[in-house]
């Protein structure tokens, strides 16, 4: 199994470094691209934090009627298929969508802007850091928090000081995987926002592009992708466990 995930990624990178050298990577078109993919990705992954939070926190605590409903629906979005998603959303907020007339009469047009691109993204990346989060305030020990608030601690407090803390690395675990999704989402994408250079075109869809006009840009972009979602999971990764990468968890 480790085999069949890794030599895909591997093959990738070594046919992008023989392809490296032409300045695919410099160019304005990818610059673009890069520049879009952070700034959506890193906008994604705040509301997800935001708004996705608490609903995590709800799901994690609280027992109520139409709660196992509610945990499916949420989870939902990761079973569908991205095409399937993005004409949801195109259908939901486009100019002959449910919505989408109201919102433009208060001048407000979603579909095949930036901000379809976050839309497109939170739709399929948030789910991944509730489920993340929500199994990291289940995972802290009630008893903790009954403790502090038997010393005189208000719930907020024991939200801020011992919960949060706590269930800190299967957040952080949560926001990567987020952050990854985001990164990597093609078609909810290039259906509700298209593909406009330098307005919606991502890094994944700068390689679709690209694999129409020229190969060897698109390996280098993508052994480039590659090696920046290795990059900034590790570092996730790193940062979850504290360091502790490489050690026996036992010790």
């Amino acid at each position: 199994m480790l085999v069949f995930l890794l030599l895909p990624v591997l093959v990738l990178l070594v046919h992008g470094a023989r392809a490296a050298g032409g300045g695919a990577l410099s160019s304005p078109a990818v610059l673009a691209a890069l520049k879009v993919s952070l700034w959506t990705t890193a906008t994604t992954v705040l509301i997800s934090l935001l708004l996705g939070l608490p609903v995590a926190f709800l799901l994690a605590r609280y027992r109520f009627r139409g709660r196992a409903l509610l945990d499916a629906l949420l989870d939902l979005p990761v079973v569908l298929p991205p095409v399937v998603a993005g004409l949801g959303l195109l259908l939901t907020f486009g100019s002959r969508g449910v919505l989408g007339p109201g919102l433009e009469l208060a001048g407000i047009r979603l579909a095949f802007s930036p901000a379809a691109v976050v839309l497109a993204q939170l739709f399929v990346a948030a789910p991944f850091f509730i489920r993340a989060a929500k199994l990291g305030f289940m995972g802290v020990d009630p008893d903790l928090e009954g403790a502090a608030q038997t010393e005189g601690a208000s719930r907020l407090q024991t939200l801020r000081f011992i919960t949060l803390p706590l269930a800190l690395p299967a957040l952080i675990e949560g926001l990567s995987l987020c952050w990854a999704r985001a990164l990597g989402e093609f078609g909810a994408t290039i259906l509700f926002a298209g593909s406009l250079e330098g307005k919606t075109r991502t890094l994944t869809l700068s390689v679709y592009s690209l694999l129409e006009s020229d190969l060897n840009a698109a390996l280098v972009v993508s052994g480039g992708m590659s090696l920046l979602a290795f990059a900034l999971l590790f570092a996730f990764r790193l940062l979850s466990r504290g360091n502790d990468f490489g050690e026996d968890p036992r010790a």
